[in-house]
């Protein structure tokens, strides 16, 4: 346990009213569940296998939970209990000894992994279901809330990188127009699609970087410390794409947010700098003399 921190917050609980009395004359109560400003604690860990991490718990029923998790962080503890060596780039990987395995490490990481860090630090932390209380049945079900997925690409130079990604920035500002929407996320745009259709660039006291929208789907891409090109999507709500919001749909998201990062690289343009240099447009103009 590294920090515990409380505070107030709102949250969907259940909240108690008394009733008419029965016509025996008891006391009836009802309970609903209602918006209310209630205390939550906040459990900041670092796990043997996800590293640096977070749950928070509502103190007021049903106790809802938040958990927060790094996969990369995961998969950092995994190279380091294998020996493998690697060289890290902020929040993912610049070098590996071995990449392949690397790739089969990230690629395992699953819903039973979630849940039993979950179900770990349960079993330590002050929360109202006991562990007999959870072998009854009483046990949190996670769900999917926010989940992102990255794919990084390392330049051998840093400065081929730079100059890519500025040239890819000029060549598709039209990225989140409706018909290339289309192409990114394999799904109809119509009329009553909800959501601004727009290509953001975002250049001012940040690194620029690159946003298309689709509902509440991100979709980002950045140049990353100066030597890696990261795309990066994020969902906020799995029905945007016909999915529930249960851990167990986590490897098919994995595999549609997985595709969506490889559709913006391939329908992304680059200029071939094909343009004519300030000393043959002025050959150009001038008389020739034979």
């Amino acid at each position: 346990m590294v920090f515990v921190g409380v505070a107030q917050e709102k949250a969907q609980a259940f909240k108690g009213t008394k009733g008419k009395p029965t016509a025996r004359g008891y006391t009836r109560f009802e309970y609903t569940r209602q918006p209310v400003f209630v205390k939550h604690d906040y459990f900041y860990v670092d796990d043997d296998e996800f590293g640096e991490g977070f749950i928070k718990v509502c103190t007021y029923a049903p106790y809802g939970l938040r958990v927060y998790l790094n996969g990369h962080e995961w998969a950092k503890r995994q190279l380091e209990k294998q020996a493998i060596g690697y060289e890290a780039l902020d929040n993912g990987f610049w070098r590996c000894s071995q990449p392949e395995r690397l790739q089969r490490i990230c690629d395992q990481l699953g819903p039973e992994h979630i849940q039993r860090f979950l179900e770990r630090w349960l079993d330590r932390l002050p929360f109202p279901l006991t562990r007999i209380d959870r072998q009854a049945g009483y046990t949190p079900q996670l769900s999917i809330w926010q989940m992102e997925y990255s794919l990084t690409q390392v330049f051998d130079r840093p400065v081929h990188g730079r100059e890519f990604f500025e040239e890819v920035i000029r060549e598709n500002l039209d990225l989140g127009r409706p018909e290339r929407v289309q192409l990114l996320f394999e799904r109809k745009i119509t009329r009553s699609t909800p959501g601004k259709f727009a290509t953001r660039i975002l250049t001012q006291g940040v690194a620029p970087s690159l946003h298309i929208g689709y509902k509440t789907f991100d979709l980002k891409q950045y140049f990353k410390e100066g030597r890696g090109l990261r795309t990066e999507g994020t969902i906020n709500n799995p029905p945007d794409f016909g999915v529930g919001k249960n851990l167990k749909n986590l490897p098919h998201l994995k595999q549609i947010l997985h595709h969506i990062n490889l559709r913006l690289l391939e329908v992304e343009r680059a200029s071939q700098n094909c343009r004519f240099s300030q000393q043959s447009l002025q050959r150009l103009i001038e008389p020739t003399v034979t």
